[in-house]
């Protein structure tokens, strides 16, 4: 008991004897809230609605493939481009850099596509990987076959799903075939035929393990 008094005592003789300096960090700990609330409130809010109501006419660009002109706008409206310059900081200007990828990568300019992408900050469980899986489609139109197998196998497993994961999977085996690497080839469509059974990839796999078998030597 001695013991627990002696120590509240100190306890209490620090608080009395450096009161200004605790007072102080308190203080400074509600403004760092109030500061943080406030931006929040007072100015993010107002910009991820101003930057999602400028992105509406870039979004129907590229909607009905007008793709130049969703990335760089038309003299009157905002093209993706101008809202990841203005609104970068928003979840507006950040889904920008995703479509601009898009756009990017059907215009035939694939590393400007790669830039974008791998900008994009992806949260969502099915843009996480499409993303991912684009820049794997970018590099694989660069001939990039390494890169290219990277990215699907990493967007197979963000997927983590049987829509998506074979898909990407498929990909990779693919490219490993064109890299000459059979043997991987065959992992990859083996997993299919294992992991995704019932899906339109395993169902037509087995002539992609044949042929893998045959080029690897079995």
């Amino acid at each position: 008991m001695g013991a627990v008094q002696n120590a509240l005592g100190k306890t209490e003789q620090f608080i009395e004897n450096n009161q200004k300096t605790i007072m102080y960090v308190l203080l400074g700990i509600v403004v760092l809230i109030g500061g943080i609330i406030g931006y929040k409130n007072l100015i993010m809010e107002p910009r991820e609605r101003e930057a999602a109501g400028m992105a509406f006419v870039a979004e129907y660009y590229f909607e009905i493939d007008s793709f130049a002109l969703a990335l760089e706008g038309d003299n009157v409206n905002m093209g993706f481009l101008d809202i990841i310059d203005d609104y970068g900081r928003t979840d507006m200007g950040n889904l920008a850099r995703y479509y601009a990828g898009v756009c990017y990568m059907r215009l035939g300019e694939f590393e400007t596509a790669i830039e974008y992408l791998e900008d994009f900050k992806a949260k969502d469980k099915m843009l996480k990987p499409l993303s991912i899986g684009l820049i794997g489609d970018a590099y694989a139109e660069l001939g990039k076959m390494e890169d290219a197998v990277k990215y699907y196998e990493k967007a197979a497993k963000a997927a983590s799903n049987e829509f998506l994961s074979p898909i990407y999977l498929m990909r990779a085996g693919l490219a490993y075939e064109n890299l000459g690497k059979f043997n991987e080839a065959l992992n990859v469509y083996n997993r299919i035929e294992k992991e995704y059974y019932g899906t339109n990839e395993q169902r037509n796999i087995e002539k992609y393990i044949t042929r893998a078998k045959i080029l690897a030597g079995e």
